[in-house]
């Protein structure tokens, strides 16, 4: 086996050294560095695709943050040698909205002296999460010796969007689960009574349509 020692001991040894001249070209200022990156925005005009009437209340909305802790690893190398670790803070919003489009023929009923009117309300739906880039951010990460040697020749955005993506998607469930809806559904419900009995109605009575 002695054979395999001086090719594994040179693959090492040019990692380390790489690595090292990596954090050596940091402490340099970016007008010495010979690697320094300069970023410049050449992006076209934003293109207007299309507008359209919206028919929705937007009645409710939640602020949320999660953590997600992706852990990646190689089937048959240490973490220290082939793996990663990555703690990201995702915060986002949800919108919990009623869309008055959905309301049917015989929705709205009145009765003949016009004090009393009937809403049938169609339930709040939820938006898609809404993630803020602005305040989500990698917390921490942890990478093995062959994921930093990567970095330095190339850089990986699925990575970063799966990240996006899970946080997204945990955001989501626990919108679904927080009673976001049912406030969005008491919210909408007193904005009709208030309205209509502003309009001279009495009695409103708001209930769900069938479906």
């Amino acid at each position: 086996m002695r054979w395999l020692r001086a090719p594994v001991l040179l693959v090492v040894v040019t990692v380390v050294i790489v690595l090292l001249a990596q954090q050596a070209l940091r402490l340099f200022p970016d007008s010495l560095n010979p690697f320094a990156e300069e970023t410049k925005d050449r992006s076209g005009p934003v293109l207007l695709q299309s507008i359209r009437d919206l028919a929705r209340y937007e009645a409710a909305s939640g602020n949320f943050q999660v953590v997600v802790d992706l852990e990646k690893d190689a089937k048959f190398l240490p973490s220290a040698i082939r793996g990663s670790r990555t703690l990201f803070v995702g915060q986002g919003s949800v919108d919990a909205y009623v869309d008055f489009g959905k309301l049917g023929t015989g929705a709205i009923t009145v009765n003949a002296d016009r004090t009393v009117a009937t809403v049938r309300l169609p339930r709040a739906q939820l938006e898609p999460t809404n993630l803020n880039p602005g305040r989500s951010y990698v917390f921490a990460a942890e990478r093995g010796l062959f994921n930093r040697l990567g970095d330095v020749f190339s850089g990986n955005p699925n990575d970063q969007q799966k990240l996006y993506v899970l946080a997204s998607q945990k955001i989501q469930t626990a919108a679904a689960e927080s009673g976001l809806r049912e406030r969005a559904d008491q919210n909408t419900r007193l904005m009709l009574q208030n309205m209509l009995k502003a309009l001279g109605f009495t009695t409103v009575n708001v209930q769900p349509a069938t479906q």
